[in-house]
């Protein structure tokens, strides 16, 4: 079995891209989605957020919200909103947010690769968000939202992807929130070749964003498997939606943190504390941390430059050195007293998408006494903790941009 293979597309038909993209299903809540897809009958939402076409204070989770996708997605096929390609391809898909470009490449990831790990995770999943994400594939016999992976350096494949993208695009949305998402089909057969051996001479791939979505299609593939006993290998449930970037092009932004309380201190004791471990420095303005191990804080009005000491920085211990953790282990858990970050009702996470402005606000309306700045963890951090077969710690990485959901969809023969 391949790394990865073409398959055949659900896409949007011709002109219909913009009438159907929608943010994945999981960074709105239903009623920001009914909202959002109101006078947008062909929104992808209906299928991603089903709930939204049934009444309100319905269960998420219930068997009709399914069911309901189907019917959605049967209603956008009958209607030519959604069209199959009608041989196995490759799709380049370019983001671009601003100033910043990325080319990736959709296609199915081998289910076998993920189940052995050559295909990297680094987060631990919720049984009930796999649970949610197998019965939506079950009930639609697809996979439409796919999994963000990262490929390291492989210059034959962005060479690939660069040309594939100075064609004619077959689909090209800018989204509400200005993010454009442009789509081009490879059929080549000669360079979905290049591109599937290319992949196949890699020694892994790596999860970013979409661990519930890979653990559920490996909970379908073995179950189908099992159900299956024709099973062969080359069914496409064996293998899962994804879109596959280059680990240089990605753009993760900090994860930034906040605390209802400074655990019983004053100001000046709290700062007293955090010298034992760190430097303190007041900043006349925004602390944006420029490198790794230095850290922004911010009490109400007052901004401070925080760097640990270097003798606190284990150096071969992939997890223990990352910021987050650094931050965590060394200042939330022995000064702030929160020890599981997870479940800890005292502590919040910003995603840097909102600026440092949203840590003010937060501190200065008195909602929270303190909040912390960090610098973004690296593509290379999160690749050397897969590898070691860690796990990050909880928001660590925030991706941007997000890819949308409807430009292509796996559909399980």
């Amino acid at each position: 079995m391949h790394l990865i293979r073409p398959f055949t597309g659900l896409r949007p038909a011709h002109n219909r891209a913009t009438e159907v993209a929608a943010p994945p299903y999981d960074v709105l809540s239903t009623d920001e989605a009914r909202i959002r897809a109101e006078d947008h009958p062909w929104s992808f939402l209906h299928i991603s957020k089903p709930e939204i076409d049934l009444p309100a204070g319905t269960n998420p989770y219930a068997p009709e919200v399914y069911a309901k996708a189907a019917e959605n997605l049967k209603k956008m096929l009958a209607e030519g909103i959604l069209a199959r390609d009608t041989m196995p391809c490759y799709y380049a898909y370019r983001l671009i947010m601003g100033g910043h470009s990325q080319i990736g490449l959709v296609a199915a990831a081998s289910v076998a690769d993920y189940d052995t790990n050559r295909i990297r995770k680094h987060e631990f999943t919720r049984p009930d968000k796999e649970d949610d994400r197998v019965r939506q594939i079950d009930a639609l016999n697809a996979q439409t939202g796919p999994v963000l992976l990262a490929y390291p350096d492989a210059p034959e494949v962005d060479e690939i992807l660069a040309l594939a993208a100075s064609a004619a695009p077959d689909a090209d949305v800018t989204a509400e929130d200005g993010v454009r998402h442009t789509i081009w089909v490879i059929r080549d057969s000669a360079t979905l070749d290049k591109l599937t051996a290319a992949f196949d001479a890699m020694h892994a791939i790596y999860i970013a964003d979409g661990h519930h979505r890979s653990a559920a299609a490996s909970r379908i593939s073995a179950a189908r498997k099992a159900a299956n006993p024709q099973h062969s290998g080359e069914e496409s449930y064996n293998y899962f939606l994804s879109v596959i970037f280059p680990h240089h092009q990605m753009k993760i932004m900090d994860y930034n943190r906040v605390v209802i309380d400074l655990n019983g201190l004053d100001t000046k004791a709290f700062l007293k504390r955090i010298a034992e471990q760190f430097s303190v420095q007041a900043s006349a303005s925004q602390v944006k941390p420029a490198k790794p191990n230095e850290f922004g804080l911010y009490l109400p009005g007052q901004w401070y430059r925080l760097e640990i000491r270097a003798d606190l920085i284990p150096q071969n211990d992939p997890v223990a050195r990352l910021d987050v953790s650094l931050l965590q282990n060394h200042l939330i858990s022995p000064v702030l007293g929160i020890n599981d970050p997870r479940r800890d009702k005292r502590i919040d996470f910003v995603g840097g998408i909102r600026g440092l402005a949203e840590l003010e606000k937060r501190v200065d309306s008195g909602e929270m006494a303190v909040a912390f700045a960090l610098c973004a963890t690296r593509m290379e951090d999160l690749m050397a903790v897969a590898d070691a077969g860690e796990v990050m710690p909880p928001k660590s990485t925030w991706f941007e941009p997000k890819l949308a959901d409807g430009l292509v969809s796996h559909v399980l023969d």
